[in-house]
């Protein structure tokens, strides 16, 4: 792995001050990785993913990007600082229409001139096809994968070192699932770095390059994907495997 470029160290958080979800955390994302966090339904991943973009409260541990530290930032200096963030729900103006979602998208870029948001624009089409076929549909009337896809792509448009995804895969189609897994591992290759969360453990680990397990708020495990795919303790707990009877 290269130089991390989004550090996550010993990282307290929660929702309501002196209540912590999240229990000391530490994770590492390098440019041009994909990593994922799995674990049980209550195990604080999503509420990781919130702390580390400024939407829930930091009670101790600190947060780095690019050697800048984020940890105490507004949800919109994270983003300024080059930190996209996909929510699982509600990720896309659903009355206008796809092009408009994408200049939404690029609020930051004001004042940047029409040129740059025009290439911004057409590179989220070469990069989602199917949004250019759309661009004049308003966003409601798209598919769960294509607005998944608007997702990413609004996400992108300030072109960020870091993608933060949380269930980008959640009710898709199988089909739809390995389209968007595809996209990612994409940017990726591209010098994007993906940090995910995933409830589809078995997909997100064959096209990730790390993984970290939580556990009730906690570090459990970590390392190559590959080998926690295989990982008898992992695949017992969350990819539906089974522990061997004892001899």
């Amino acid at each position: 792995m290269s130089a991390p470029l989004l550090v996550v160290d010993r990282l307290v958080a929660g929702y309501v001050r002196g209540l912590p979800i999240v229990h000391g955390v530490s994770l590492q994302v390098a440019p041009r990785e994909v990593v994922t966090v799995i674990g049980p339904n209550g195990a604080g991943k999503s509420t990781l993913l919130k702390a580390i973009v400024g939407l829930v409260g930091v009670e101790g541990g600190r947060i780095t990007l690019d050697g800048r530290d984020i940890t105490a930032l507004p949800t919109h200096e994270v983003i300024r600082c080059g930190v996209g963030f996909v929510p699982q729900t509600n990720n896309v103006f659903t009355t206008l229409t796809v092009a408009e979602n994408l200049r939404a998208g690029a609020h930051l870029l004001h004042g940047q001139g029409k040129a740059l948001l025009g290439e911004r624009i057409e590179r989220a089409y070469a990069l989602f096809p199917v949004l250019g076929d759309k661009r004049r549909e308003r966003a409601r009337t798209l598919s769960g994968g294509q607005r998944q896809m608007l997702a990413m792509a609004r996400a992108l448009m300030t072109e960020p070192l870091l993608l933060v995804l949380d269930e980008p895969t959640a009710g898709l189609s199988p089909l739809l699932v390995d389209e968007v897994f595809t996209r990612v591992r994409e940017l990726a290759a591209q010098g994007v770095a993906v940090l995910m969360v995933e409830q589809n453990a078995k997909g997100a680990l064959r096209r990730s390059d790390r993984a970290y397990v939580l556990t009730e708020g906690r570090n459990r495990l970590e390392g190559a994907a590959a080998a926690l795919l295989v990982d008898p303790e992992v695949s017992a707990a969350f990819l539906g495997g089974h522990r061997k009877a004892a001899a």
